[in-house]
């Protein structure tokens, strides 16, 4: 296994997938050190890329699901965070913002389904979840992000004086 192959094909994705967790970009640039470090401290021999990424996104999650965790973040002020330049090399539109302001666990479905472009049956298995599962969160997520979609061009409607009556 050439280490730097793997970090230069897996980079951006384990970065993205991390920054969905932690919307935080000191967070997630150490989460994705964490992640590159671990096959690093124990060479794991993956049998294609697809396994090799796999790996990588099962593994970031877990990282970032043990931060959401520490004692630390639950006294944090979310305000702290609120002027923070999060566009690190990839694109935030509108959409993805709004994927981004969901749960978790929506979330995580969302950007591996749409994003990554994985089955329902593989992202269960890198959550650890069932397909049945995976596809609900990804059918709420759908309902939340049409309802947000909605009422923000409700308000940019109004904003701008426009009416449906006009």
């Amino acid at each position: 296994m050439d280490f730097e192959e793997v970090y230069k094909r897996n980079v951006d994705t384990v970065y993205r997938v991390c920054f969905g967790y932690l919307k935080n970009v000191q967070d997630t640039q150490d989460a994705v050190e964490d992640t590159f470090v671990k096959i690093l401290q124990k060479p794991v021999k993956f049998e294609n890329a697809e396994h090799e990424k796999a790996f990588l996104i099962k593994t970031s999650a877990n990282i970032c699901k043990n931060i959401l965790k520490h004692w630390s973040r639950k006294n944090e002020n979310i305000e702290d965070y609120e002027n923070l330049s999060v566009n690190q090399g990839f694109e935030i539109d509108e959409t993805l913002q709004e994927v981004l302001n969901l749960s978790p666990k929506l979330r995580s479905a969302v950007y591996l389904y749409y994003y990554e472009g994985y089955p329902t049956k593989t992202i269960a298995k890198l959550l650890g979840t069932t397909d049945t599962a995976v596809r609900m969160r990804l059918s709420e997520a759908r309902k939340q992000l049409k309802a947000n979609i909605e009422e923000n061009n409700r308000n940019f409607e109004l904003a701008l004086g426009v009416t449906s009556e006009n």
